[in-house]
């Protein structure tokens, strides 16, 4: 299950004129049998929510005064998620003539047009105050605070990841809580802006639209909306310069070659991307090959494995990513540890919808195709795995099964899909091409598409050694750039782009241009650093008509040491 909570507006929302429908309360019901969270994230004051809707208790936690507030209606206990402003302000605010005007437990709040005197106010007591709107509404909250943190605050006490939660709301001030959520929704009613932004619009308004997103999301967790979601797509690679992506949600992803290919490069730009954009994942790791994961705590040592428990534990708090050494484990117990691992996992993965990937190297040792209990423990249709191997076929059948996506990568990639085909019994394309050194095949198994040769991403660790061994390394008489001038009487070579902008400094200027319109700059960065990005900045400077060689010399070093001596 992909969406473990819903979080809703309440005024214009699931509520018309101040009021929930009853249609609309038996379809939040559904969603709490479903088995997922609601929350109620509202700009209302707290007392006058209860005030004009009873059922409170339909939700997990409310989110009130626009993220200032936040109840639990089970303890009926709330918590102030920001301070509220002096009282002085909200006294000379009546004095003003604000009118009318509420205050909160933190939130102040009026109408238009009343902004100005709120403002003016502001800046005159030097407050740390924000004003934000909702369709004529004008409310001052504490700089920072907004629908969007006061969602972050529940979701934590849910323990529960953004990336499980779909949003619907209608007015400028849902906003921040709907980029905040995987999905964001806008009922029918809501503002062209907010329509315009969210990925999904409902048919209906109001609480009808809020049901219609109901029935959907209780019926199939919303699987129709998966291609609105592109803007979360994580990249693979690429294939002459366009971008090959996969979704972050969905099946499960094979890389399989032989020892050395790039398997675990592959694989740890993967999973770097992912942490990026805030999926959390659990790596297991039987060999010791990925202690340079970044962005993971690590879980056993040489001579202690670690507990199931352990994991378990530390895989609950959304934002913690786990790196589980096993060679500290005999190898011929790793199948029974990783069987027993797998099935809290799953419970877990039931309970918040994570962790959203679990990459398994060495997975033929871990889920051995001879290995009896596999079908029980792996089910059927078990997504966001990553396997990683040198031998397809001698991986349990029932976790080749959810493999949705195939990345062969060394010379013969035509092994790898014979190889997973045999273990499924499947036919796969016929695959008979060799692939060059950093160079991968992907197979989108359930569209039916035809492989595609392509040049993976790499990790972050893999381009920072990369690009220290082209800013200060030594490259190749038959990578380096020569400065030869338009007779040719040079031939001075530059082994690495720091001795290239040393030498562009001192070369005259006839020579520099020379090179210059011939775009010779910009070849060489393709050609021999494979530095497309660059390269393409480089041709564009080359290109430009009156550039003189000063200006062109300054914009190129400043491409350059953007790229290689700035920050990682």
């Amino acid at each position: 299950m992909r969406y473990l909570a819903l979080a809703c507006d309440y005024d214009a929302t699931i509520a018309h004129h101040g009021k929930v429908g009853e249609e609309t309360i038996r379809a939040l019901e559904r969603v709490r049998a479903s088995g997922r969270k609601l929350l109620l994230v509202t700009g209302r004051e707290l007392g006058d929510l209860i005030s004009v809707f009873p059922r409170v208790d339909l939700f997990d936690r409310i989110v009130a005064e626009n993220g200032a507030l936040l109840y639990r209606p089970a303890a009926k206990d709330c918590k102030a998620l920001g301070e509220p402003p002096p009282d002085a302000f909200v006294e000379r605010l009546r004095r003003a003539g604000v009118t009318p005007l509420s205050s909160g437990r933190v939130i102040v709040a009026t109408w238009e047009p009343h902004q100005g005197k709120v403002l003016e106010l502001i800046r005159e007591m030097g407050l740390d105050l924000q004003l934000i709107f909702n369709k004529g509404a004008v409310m001052v909250l504490p700089a920072g605070v907004n629908k969007a943190t006061g969602l972050s605050a529940a979701l934590g006490e849910l323990a529960l990841s953004p990336h499980n939660v779909v949003g619907v709301g209608d007015a400028e001030n849902d906003h921040a809580f709907l980029r905040l959520c995987e999905c964001a929704v806008a009922v029918a009613n809501a503002l062209p802006t907010l329509k315009q932004r969210a990925d999904v619009v409902t048919n209906a308004d109001h609480g009808a639209g809020v049901v219609e997103l109901i029935d959907k999301l209780v019926e199939h967790d919303l699987r129709e909306f998966e291609q609105a979601l592109a803007r979360y797509e994580i990249l693979l690679g690429r294939q002459n310069g366009r971008e090959i992506r996969i979704q972050p949600y969905g099946g499960g992803i094979l890389v399989a070659g032989p020892s050395g290919s790039g398997k675990s490069t592959l694989a740890i730009g993967l999973l770097e991307r992912l942490a990026e954009c805030g999926y959390q994942f659990g790596l297991i790791d039987p060999e010791g090959d990925y202690e340079q994961v970044s962005d993971a705590v690590v879980l056993g040592d040489n001579l202690r494995p670690p507990g199931v428990t352990e994991i378990v534990q530390l895989l609950q708090h959304p934002n913690e990513n786990a790196l589980v050494k096993l060679y500290g484990l005999p190898l011929p117990e790793r199948p029974a540890f990783f069987a027993g691992l797998l099935a809290r996992l799953q419970e877990l993965r039931a309970e918040t919808g994570r962790p959203h990937w679990v990459m398994v190297d060495e997975a033929h040792h871990l889920l051995p195709a001879a290995w009896d209990p596999a079908w029980l423990t792996v089910p059927h249709g078990l997504g966001g795995m990553l396997l990683v191997t040198v031998h397809p076929e001698s991986v349990a059948p029932a976790a080749l099964t959810s493999v949705e996506i195939v990345v062969a990568v060394g010379g013969d990639p035509g092994q790898t899909f014979r190889g997973f085909g045999r273990a499924l019994g499947i036919p796969v394309p016929d695959v008979t091409e060799d692939l060059a050194p950093g160079e991968a095949i992907v197979w989108f198994r359930r569209a039916g598409a035809e492989p595609l040769r392509f040049k993976p991403e790499m990790a972050s660790i893999e381009r920072r050694r990369h690009r220290r061994k082209y800013a200060e390394g030594e490259l190749g008489p038959d990578r380096s750039f020569y400065f030869r001038g338009p007779e040719g009487k040079l031939n001075l070579r530059a082994k690495n782009l720091m001795l290239f902008l040393q030498m562009a400094e001192g070369v005259d200027d006839e020579t520099w241009l020379y090179h210059l319109r011939r775009t010779d700059y910009s070849s060489w960065v393709r050609q021999a650093l494979k530095d497309e990005a660059l390269a393409s900045e480089v041709e564009r400077i080359e290109k430009q008509p009156d550039s003189s060689a000063a200006e062109s010399r300054a914009s190129i070093r400043e491409a350059i040491e953007q790229r290689y001596t700035g920050a990682p």
